[in-house]
């Protein structure tokens, strides 16, 4: 199976602004944002579907998205921390954190928002900041 994007960030092979990392997840800013601090959180093992993924790593990379949702809540204005799990567009489960006021904030219809590279470093850094 050929590494998917997430894979070679995993591995350090194309950067990324990180979020939070532990031996199994990794989470991640999207650089194609719905909204400012839209996360994906990744299990290190390249498994496609979200539902093939072995019980014990499913819980755990939810456990571990709760911990990374709340960090990104402390950080970033917003009513809520929507998830949407939706596995279409990377062939390696993950999941969608995203900081939302109304459900218009996830549509993943809308225009996705542009950040450069500084508004992206300084979100990161707002976050790693945050308790």
């Amino acid at each position: 199976m050929e590494d998917s994007i997430f894979t070679k960030i995993i591995k350090g092979d194309i950067p990324c602004y990180k979020i939070a990392e532990n031996n199994n997840f990794i989470a991640f800013l999207d650089v194609n944002p719905l909204q400012e601090g839209h996360t994906l959180v990744v299990p290190k093992t390249q498994i496609d579907y979200i539902y093939d993924l072995p019980e014990d790593i499913l819980s755990e990379l939810f456990i571990f998205s709760k911990s990374v949702a709340k960090k990104i809540e402390d950080s970033i204005k917003c009513q809520r921390i929507g998830i949407a799990v939706v596995g279409l567009e990377v062939p390696h489960a993950h999941i969608h954190l995203i900081p939302i006021n109304e459900i218009a904030d996830m549509n993943f219809q809308s225009q996705r928002k542009i950040f450069n590279k500084e508004d992206f470093q300084k979100t990161t850094n707002k976050i790693l900041a945050s308790k």
